[in-house]
């Protein structure tokens, strides 16, 4: 969890229940409030023309998202919308910076995630460069795991779609699909029931 509830609540901060699909915020609009998922799961997605979405980011629970216009008064670089019926907690952006002022700690834990996702966005840019689907799904599924994110620590079933992984990492589906197979084949992943299940630890892979 990236704060504390009790502590958001305590400053202020409101709950909001989501239904599937429903639009959190939209790109181009401006930010108001610091957004932290409780409960469900949330998109992060530009929408192009003809309504394809590209995703940004998936945000489960305890994550925060939609931090960015927070900090340089621009407007959202991307919508937010809830994938499942979700709970929201949300403070105001005022109040969210004071917040950040009295904690030391939570400023800095908060700029450590926001350098991940970061630094993630960096690494899938460099494999989509190089014209390698392999490296640029392992370079996601790799983030995942160590971020314990869509990866069900159980028996390592990845919870994303195929058309999912696509839209992350900006490869065609079909490509994503025989990708998936010749990891399959390499002993990386296995695919059973249509589910992804990760084989082996992803550190080293690349």
């Amino acid at each position: 969890m990236v704060i504390d509830t009790d502590t958001l609540l305590a400053r202020g901060a409101a709950y909001k229940t989501l239904n599937p699909g429903e639009i959190i915020f939209k790109e181009g609009e401006h930010a108001h409030f610091y957004y932290q998922l409780v409960s469900g799961r949330v998109r992060w997605v530009n929408i192009t023309e003809n309504e394809t979405e590209f995703v940004q980011n998936i945000i489960e629970e305890g994550e925060s998202f939609g931090e960015i216009p927070l900090f340089d008064d621009e407007p959202f670089p991307a919508t937010a919308i809830a994938d499942v019926k979700s709970v929201i907690v949300r403070l105001d952006k005022h109040t969210f910076f004071q917040l950040l002022k009295d904690r030391p700690d939570t400023h800095f834990n908060l700029t450590k995630i926001l350098a991940e996702r970061l630094r993630l966005k960096f690494l899938l840019i460099k494999e989509v460069a190089r014209h390698k689907p392999e490296n640029s799904i392992l370079t996601l599924l790799t983030y995942l795991k160590k971020q314990n994110k869509s990866i069900n620590p159980a028996d390592n079933k990845l919870n994303l779609t195929r058309q999912q992984i696509a839209n992350m990492t900006g490869l065609r589906v079909e490509t994503v699909i025989r990708t998936i197979k010749k990891l399959e084949r390499k002993d990386i992943l296995d695919i059973r029931g249509g589910k992804i299940y990760i084989k082996k630890e992803m550190a080293g892979v690349l």
